[in-house]
């Protein structure tokens, strides 16, 4: 069975990328290259659900706020 997930995707400070899925609580992983972070987030995915259910939350999007500090 084929199952689609939301997957954040973010580049940190030492420039790897930083994939994190929103539905399956504490399901990330890190890499390099965007090519190594999709097949490692596959494979932690897998690993999740075998621990948990995926939470029933839909992705909205990603809105930038502004704040005075």
């Amino acid at each position: 069975m084929k199952t689609e997930f939301d997957v954040v995707i973010e580049q940190d400070e030492d420039d790897y990328y930083v994939a994190s899925v929103p539905a399956l609580r504490g399901c990330h992983t890190q890499a390099k290259s965007l090519e190594t972070l999709i097949e490692r987030i596959q494979e932690a995915i897998v690993l999740c659900l075998e621990l948990e259910e995926p939470a029933t939350t839909h992705f909205v999007g990603v809105q930038r706020v502004t704040v005075t500090t």
